[in-house]
């Protein structure tokens, strides 16, 4: 279908046909029970990853993207044009009245990305900032720290401050970050935006894939996955997804070599016409070595050595993730759908390592301490939906989502320390004794979040070319966060929250290949901060202001988008310089700039994708930090792009070749703004052969100058370096 088509089936968010649905259905029946297989976004699934049975009759509105994609499913090359992660429909993107970027798998698979971090990098105006000493992933959008990101539309356990294991690549569909506050949908959140990870789903249709690489550092990694139906049941598919690494890594740890092992089953049961149910699990085990990575001393990094290691080899290092979704979806009718998602997280982790505490004045000798963590966490998600479509009196379209979530979290990390040997600031050399008995309480943290929130959405179609999007959030939340410290055994109070999250947004599309929008969103987060004599502080809070355009440079190929935004940041905690072990609620943060995005297929076989993007994140309001001061780790300026061509016919069909640069301007790397890391350029590359539909090979380089940086900073005594020079080969089959 053309472009008119296209402009029309935007309003019908939440209202594609299900491919499996066959030619002797009643029309209306058959529209009905295609709505949810594509809003099944918070297990990432859609209908079209059920391909129909043979002799099936397959709708031909299934056409009217070009292309047949589905939010959530499979994108064919670099550009998406629809996905639910704004909305929890089947939006078309250029409908969407906030910024959302997506990197399909494709990109993932041509740039070898083996970490979450690598296929961020080709967004605007978000960065690397922190391993969390190798345990976890930590990102910058627009300016603000996030810690936390989804899974199929499912936000990971609210009471924990990070995830005790990085991210596998194994079973993800695609990587979407929405920028700007996310609360109307999702409940509390930061305000830079949210990072949904959109999982692979099971096909009726047999298929395999099995990657094995191998590359610089000892690094040694096999993954694949399998999927097709299960004979013994009507209507049952599965998909199994694996992935296991190991990697010595450039840094000297002179100990074991990190390991990571992550299994995801999934499956897909259509018992009849109108009912989906999906199950989605993801099992993870990670051992690594606590890396800080290098220190900070006079408002610097120094990078003679990114070797350079401050800890043991005994240092160690274990977490384990896990989660289970259950999806299930019915249309009563043609009209309404109702949804129901549970979804359960536990998980733990344990630390035994030295950390740095202290640089002499000399810059000579480096103070460290011993730590023992012990971690523990579980919570549970329940959300009902009801997705209703209708037209009302005066001809407008609407698509109504209304919901409402309970969740219950609880984590428990105890710590304990004590005393360790000093080692040399430039030439650490390890060979320290723990010296396990001398250990004593440094925290006994207890945090439990319950959590109520209701949701109310509509996208209103005016008239092909004009929508708007209006939705609020209710939410009340009660919290206990206790951190008993050998000084302070006092139980604080239970915290008590409610809070409103409106968001409005407009969409107008003057001419056909463009389109304009314009919006206003907010988030909070409960305050976990202790603040003397409040038993429930008001939350952070974070509302943003964006406008932007979305132009098809190359219709159905190639897009390119832009935003400006302003994001302010309220009630920001810090320490209490009078009541040791108190906080007090004094600040607020501004963020704002501009960003462009482009992705797509410039000519056949040339694709790109890549971002832009300016950023002024600075503190406007505080008592103790300097107003002025930048926000840690955002770049003023940043941008990336990657670019590869595939060879469409001739003698050198199936060969192709491409490459990218990353370049990120000087951070500072705290909020006291007492140092700095440089801005680097990073230039990549790759050459890959598809033989034939079955087999590929490819050869990844990364870092070709060889050039050295500090990738993430966190704080003085943890600022990870980028690797050096790194060669990676792959060989996959697929089936």
């Amino acid at each position: 279908m053309g472009t008119e088509a296209q402009g029309r089936t935007g309003r019908d968010t939440g209202r594609p046909l299900n491919p499996l649905a066959g030619s002797s259905l009643l029309p209306g029946l058959t529209l009905s029970c295609s709505l949810a297989c594509s809003l099944a976004f918070p297990l990432g699934a859609r209908a079209q990853t059920v391909p129909p049975e043979a002799g099936e009759a397959v709708l031909a509105e299934l056409s009217v993207t070009g292309s047949g994609e589905r939010a959530g499913g499979p994108v064919v090359g670099y550009r998406a044009a629809r996905s639910a992660t704004a909305t929890r429909t089947d939006t078309a993107l250029r409908d969407t009245p906030q910024s959302i970027q997506v990197v399909p798998r494709e990109v993932l698979v041509d740039q070898q990305s083996v970490r979450l971090t690598d296929a961020l990098t080709n967004v605007s105006n978000v960065q690397p900032g922190g391993t969390i000493q190798g345990r976890s992933d930590t990102y910058i959008l627009r300016g603000f720290r996030t810690q936390t990101y989804a899974i199929d539309g499912l936000v990971q356990s609210p009471a924990n401050s990070f995830q005790p294991t990085q991210r596998d690549l194994a079973n993800v569909e695609r990587v979407e970050v929405l920028k700007g506050p996310a609360s109307v949908l999702y409940g509390q959140g930061d305000p830079g935006g949210l990072i949904n990870i959109v999982t692979r789903q099971p096909t009726l249709t047999p298929s395999a894939d099995l990657t094995l690489q191998g590359g610089s550092f000892g690094f040694r990694r096999a993954q694949g996955s399998v999927s097709g139906a299960i004979p013994s049941v009507e209507g049952l598919a599965a998909r199994f997804s694996f992935g296991t690494q190991n990697e010595d890594t450039f840094r000297d740890y002179g100990g074991p070599e990190n390991s990571r092992h992550f299994f995801a089953p999934a499956f897909f049961w259509n018992p009849d016409p109108s009912t989906r149910v999906y199950l989605n699990a993801e099992f993870t085990r990670q051992h690594s070595q606590y890396d800080e990575g290098l220190i900070a001393f006079r408002g610097r990094v120094p990078l003679d050595n990114v070797r350079r290691y401050y800890g043991e080899p005994w240092s160690r290092y274990y977490g384990e993730s896990n989660a289970i979704t259950l999806l299930a979806e019915h249309d009563v009718n043609e009209t309404l759908t109702l949804r129901q998602a549970i979804n359960g997280q536990w998980g733990a982790f344990d630390v035994f390592a030295t950390r740095a505490t202290g640089v002499n004045a000399a810059g000579t000798s480096v103070t460290r301490r011993l730590t023992e963590v012990e971690s523990i966490y579980h919570s549970i998600d329940s959300r009902t939906e009801a997705l209703v479509r209708f037209e009302d009196p005066f001809g407008f379209r609407h698509t109504g989502l209304a919901g409402f979530e309970i969740v219950d979290g609880y984590r428990h990390p105890f710590t304990t320390q004590g005393a360790a040997t000093s080692v040399s600031f430039l030439n650490p050399i390890r060979g320290s004794v723990p010296q396990v008995g001398t250990l004593s309480l440094q925290s006994d943290l207890r945090q439990k979040l319950s959590l109520f929130g209701l949701y109310l959405q509509d996208q209103i179609e005016f008239f092909p070319g004009l929508q708007l999007v209006l939705g609020v959030r209710f939410d009340t939340a009660n919290q206990l966060y206790f951190q008993r410290t050998p000084t302070n055994a006092a139980r604080p109070p239970e915290q008590n929250l409610t809070g409103v999250s409106p968001r409005v947004g407009i969409v107008w599309r003057p001419v056909e290949p463009l389109t304009l929008y314009g919006s206003y969103t907010t988030s909070f987060v409960p305050q976990s901060a202790n603040i003397l004599n409040v038993a429930s502080p008001p939350p952070e809070t974070g509302e943003q202001v964006e406008v932007g355009a979305r132009f098809d440079l190359i219709p159905d190929r190639l897009t390119l988008s832009g935003a400006a935004f302003r994001i302010l940041r309220a009630n920001v905690a810090a320490s209490d310089p009078v009541n040791t072990g108190f906080s007090i609620i004094t600040g607020e943060q501004r963020a704002q700039g501009f960003e462009g995005d482009i992705a797509g297929e410039i000519l056949p076989g040339w694709k790109i994708i890549g971002g832009i993007g300016y950023l002024d994140a600075e503190v406007t309001k505080d008592r103790f930090i300097p107003v002025g001061n930048r926000l840690p780790a955002a770049p003023v300026f940043s941008t990336s792009v990657w670019s590869t061509y595939q060879f469409q016919g001739g003698p050198l069909r199936g060969f192709g070749f491409g490459g990218g640069v990353t370049y990120v301007g000087e951070r500072f790397g705290d909020i006291t703004n007492t140092y700095k890391v440089g801005a680097y350029a990073r230039l990549d590359a790759t050459v890959f052969y598809e033989i034939d539909p079955t087999w590929r090979f490819a050869v990844n380089g990364r870092n070709l100058t060889d050039r050295r940086y500090i990738e993430q900073p966190f704080n003085t005594f943890n600022n990870l370096p980028g690797a050096p020079l790194t060669v990676l080969a792959s060989l996959t089959a697929r089936y």
